[in-house]
């Protein structure tokens, strides 16, 4: 690939982690319940922390992201590098379906009647099966790229 594709991927990267950021730290201040509560209240809640936490799979994934669009920009695309950055783009993406799924179990089972989880519960069910697209498209990436890296030192060693 061309350099310049690299760095526009790179940025595009870059700019869903900025706006994913902005996104977690406006998003509390608009909810319902934060009207009545101070800075402080509003990020001290429990939901809004776990969302906070597991929020860092996700930038992990994008970190890592990153960085194998750098070995492939230094044509290191065959390397275990990029294998492992993979690796963990598949174990982020599992991690984050999982917590995912278990928010909107905790949303579905302990919801206040008087409220309507539909659109929430719809969020994760997309939510996580994009996760899951992901996770599985990273999977069969890596066994292709891993089976390629091994193809490439048994030729490195027979030459």
């Amino acid at each position: 690939m061309k350099k310049i594709s690299i760095i526009f991927l790179q940025a595009i990267i870059v700019l869903v982690g900025i706006v994913a950021l902005i996104i977690l730290i406006w998003l509390p201040l608009t909810e319902g319940r934060a009207t009545n509560l101070d800075l402080f209240g509003i990020y001290s809640d429990p939901f809004i922390l776990y969302g906070y936490a597991a929020s860092i799979a996700f930038f992990v994934a994008l970190y890592k992201a990153f960085r194998l669009l750098g070995y492939i920009g230094k044509n290191k695309v065959f390397s275990a590098d990029s294998v492992k950055s993979l690796k963990s783009i598949k174990y982020c993406a599992i991690a984050l379906s999982i917590l995912i799924v278990t928010a909107g179990l905790y949303i579905k089972i302990f919801h206040n009647k008087e409220d309507d989880p539909a659109g929430f519960l719809a969020i994760c069910i997309i939510t996580a099966f994009v996760s899951v697209a992901v996770a599985t498209a990273a999977a069969v990436f890596e066994k292709i790229l891993q089976s390629a890296v091994d193809m490439k030192s048994e030729n490195d060693l027979t030459i």
